[in-house]
């Protein structure tokens, strides 16, 4: 025996444990500051919405409503935090960055206006309305924990720019509209705002010290805002009386009261449970494009355990993974700006501070960084994807732009007393308006997105036999009214049903003609990332079923690790 042995190989375990993932880099520092605006809009809207829209006493909404969220903000990104430290270590890098979390956008609103604000509206009871919330958060979040074990097999089917593409209609509508508005109600505050987010977070330009851009544009936009005089002392002094502590507790009864009513919640928590975890499920995929592959299942589990915890405790507000994985990566984020955003906002929650915070940051010096992510997922769905398949994104944007749009009309006719019934089509046809046409295309938008982007894309790819089951599935999704109905029920949507039935066959005939046998190239034409370069050349296989190829390494510019 050889008294010179070789050293022996570490095995992949110790490989693993080896890596040291650092908490903290510089990058955290600027998503973080990002990501924390983000989240602290989103706050402070459903804060207004539930004390000015739905009455809910402000009381209960800074003592147990905002508690509630608070806590389910800190352990869920916890939770993230800890699934991409566990990543990067599997696949032994340090560029991992983990997924934000936090109130879902479209489901404040959703919950508001169309599950809370018609109950009060009947019944003159905000506490009534209040527990219908509770419930149908509780339904969403069974529906998404449900979708855990079927999430992962759609993701496997669906095409990369049927997911992106839906994807990107959200961010641009219902994400970025909103604030873009309300940048240009104020555009002396918010254009200079969104200048040093765009030069920061888009190019390689540093500020001096590198110091953080989103701090250093929040910090330009209010010192503009209080040297024009947009901002209000008064207000400031009013709103610091009602800071008040509010721990969270437990209200099982408002939750089984609205449990024992469940049935007319039914219409819009099964379709918006699909919802949401169609767009996890896009979110994941996005942050794939990215670098970065998540588990699906552990991602829809925790997004729904984390809407049913917040329900008992008293929030109506599902918080959720959420857009804009890419826009943080790329700007340097890692693992610790995700625990840092929600520590600092459940705290903020906890110590019911969103009133005077209101008062002391306007709003068009936060909002310009929800613009940036809109901006940045949009390009993403036409980066990540072949150039062929950018047709397939745009047809999947369609539905989400019309039910942007009839969410337009519909307030827009409720401030005037009106609706569109009350208006009648050929009042709105004559104006120029094709509402029933808008709201078939636009109702269940994310779903319906992601099936007509799939039908879309294996068309241009010649697979005329999966266009026409995907065909087939639109068909079914529309005739039990999941997708193109106003409500769920048997035989929702025939004459949509019939349609894309018919599109099917239209798929099977081409199917039988000789062109269809030739394949088309499956390497995209342009780059398959948006924040990173790959190192090598994809492997066809691996981009013909829309997966990344490789880990991803450090982008260019993006800072190391400080801690």
């Amino acid at each position: 025996m050889s008294l010179h042995t070789q050293p022996r190989e570490p095995a992949p375990a110790e490989k693993s444990a080896a890596l040291r993932v650092p908490w903290w880099t510089r990058g955290d520092t600027n998503a973080y500051f990002g990501l924390c605006f983000n989240i602290l809009v989103n706050v402070l809207t459903l804060t207004t919405l539930s004390i000015a829209v739905v009455h809910i006493p402000s009381r209960d909404v800074l003592g147990s409503v905002l508690p509630a969220l608070g806590v389910a903000l800190v352990l869920g990104n916890l939770y993230y935090v800890l699934l991409a430290r566990r990543l990067a270590r599997r696949e032994q890098r340090t560029t991992v960055t983990a997924l934000p979390y936090g109130p879902s956008v479209p489901h404040m609103f959703i919950v508001v206006f169309v599950v809370m604000l018609p109950i009060y509206l009947a019944s003159h009871d905000p506490l009534k309305a209040w527990s219908a919330g509770l419930a149908w958060a509780f339904l969403i979040g069974v529906i998404v924990m449900i979708g855990g074990f079927v999430g992962p097999y759609i993701r496997r089917i669906t095409p990369r720019a049927a997911m992106l593409g839906t994807l990107a209609g959200i961010s641009i509508t219902f994400i970025s509209m909103r604030p873009a508005a309300q940048m240009w109600e104020a555009a002396w505050i918010a254009l200079p705002v969104l200048a040093i987010i765009l030069i920061g977070f888009f190019t390689d330009v540093r500020l001096p010290g590198n110091v953080p851009v989103g701090l250093v544009a929040l910090l330009v936009g209010t010192a503009i805002g209080w040297i024009g005089g947009y901002m209000s002392v008064p207000d400031v002094t009013k709103a610091a009386h009602d800071i008040a502590v509010g721990l969270p507790t437990l209200h099982p009864h408002l939750l089984f009261t609205g449990l024992g009513n469940l049935g007319p919640l039914l219409a819009t928590a099964i379709p918006l449970g699909v919802y949401n975890f169609t767009e996890a499920m896009s979110n994941v995929e996005s942050a794939a494009a990215a670098g970065d592959n998540y588990n699906l299942r552990s991602v829809l589990l925790a997004d729904g355990f984390g809407a049913i915890i917040g329900s008992g405790f008293g929030s109506p507000f599902p918080p959720a993974v959420y857009i804009g994985h890419p826009g943080w990566k790329d700007a340097g984020g890692r693992t610790g700006y995700s625990l840092a955003s929600g520590v600092t906002i459940g705290v903020m929650c906890l110590l019911g501070l969103f009133g005077v915070l209101s008062t002391l940051l306007p709003t068009p010096a936060i909002v310009p960084i929800l613009l940036y992510i809109g901006l940045l997922i949009g390009a993403q769905a036409f980066q990540a994807v072949p150039k062929l398949h950018a047709v397939a994104v745009v047809a999947a944007l369609i539905p989400n732009l019309a039910e942007w749009a009839v969410g337009q009309i519909d307030n827009a006719l409720a401030a005037a007393g009106t609706t569109a019934d009350k208006v009648g089509n050929a009042a709105l046809g004559q104006a120029g308006v094709v509402y029933d046409g808008l709201k078939t295309l636009g109702s269940g938008g994310v779903l319906a997105g992601l099936v007509l982007g799939a039908i879309v894309t294996f068309i241009l790819d010649k697979r005329f036999l999966a266009a026409a089951t995907a065909c087939a599935a639109a068909a079914a999704l529309s005739w039990i009214g999941l997708i193109h109905a106003a409500r769920v029920a048997w035989a929702a949507a025939p004459t949509v049903a019939l349609g894309y039935l018919l599109c099917g066959v239209v798929c099977l005939a081409y199917a039988r003609l000789g062109g269809a046998r030739k394949a088309v190239p499956a390497v995209p034409e342009g780059p398959t990332r948006t924040t990173e370069t790959a190192a090598a050349q994809p492997d066809p296989v691996a981009v013909e079923a829309g997966r990344p190829t490789q880990a991803a390494e450090a982008a260019p510019g993006q800072s190391e690790p400080v801690a």
